[in-house]
């Protein structure tokens, strides 16, 4: 492993992945690098969870998307591990899916029908939040070293950071486009009923508790159509 080309590559792709503009983007950076940074990775993917619900991010091949289902309904796995709050684990490895399962002995023999030889999983993390978890693949046996889980883990670090950057800059973004939506939304109220900024706003969450809907959703309505009523 050519390490100083490594670390300029890694810095490089700190900057890349900062300047993206959208979480998704920036998701696909971190998986298309994984594969073409980390020697022997093939496929790469991100998997969180909601619940027991696994959500796939940015997988780079199918058969990423494939192993993320099979241990969403096995409930059993080394990524579905790794990404439940709180795991005792950070990193983990199965370098030989011929072999005799010890760990997810149910997983495993499935994955392998999947075409799995090799894979390995990092935890996604920062000091605040754990967001997941990068899940690198081979089709063969054998093919992780310790210098690719060095490399893995290092990349990881720099995907969590991006990551939870991106997150909370979307979230940002939702929130203001959603202020103004709702202030644009009163103020088409207000001209129309001739009633006061407060009377607007309860008008808008009235109608936001009465139908179920997000209070955004009915302030895009009225800016829409002039109603808050369908």
């Amino acid at each position: 492993m050519d390490w100083r080309s490594f670390a300029e590559q890694m810095a490089s792709l700190a900057r890349d992945l900062l300047a993206q503009e959208t979480v998704s983007a920036t998701l696909e950076r971190i998986t298309d690098s994984a594969v073409r940074l980390v020697e022997g990775c093939e496929a790469a993917g991100i998997l969180v969870l909601n619940g027991d619900r696994v959500q796939s991010l940015a997988p780079t091949h199918q058969f990423v998307v494939d192993s993320d289902r099979l241990q969403e309904q096995l409930r059993e796995g080394p990524c579905f591990d790794l990404a439940r709050p709180g795991p005792a684990e950070r990193v983990f490895r199965i370098p030989d899916f011929t072999e005799q399962a010890e760990r997810w002995p149910t997983y495993v023999p499935r994955a392998r029908d999947l075409g799995m030889g090799s894979m390995m999983g990092f935890l996604l993390y920062t000091r605040e939040e754990e967001l997941g978890s990068l899940n690198l693949y081979s089709r063969k046996p054998g093919t992780f070293t310790e210098s690719s889980e060095t490399a893995g883990w290092l990349l990881a670090s720099h995907a969590a950071v991006a990551f939870s950057s991106a997150r909370a800059d979307a979230q940002l973004r939702e929130a203001l486009d959603t202020r103004h939506t709702i202030g644009e939304a009163m103020g088409i109220l207000m001209g129309r009923y001739r009633i006061s900024e407060e009377e607007a706003f309860d008008l808008l969450r009235t109608q936001s508790q009465k139908t179920n809907t997000k209070l955004r959703e009915v302030a895009r309505r009225v800016c829409e159509t002039g109603s808050p009523v369908p």
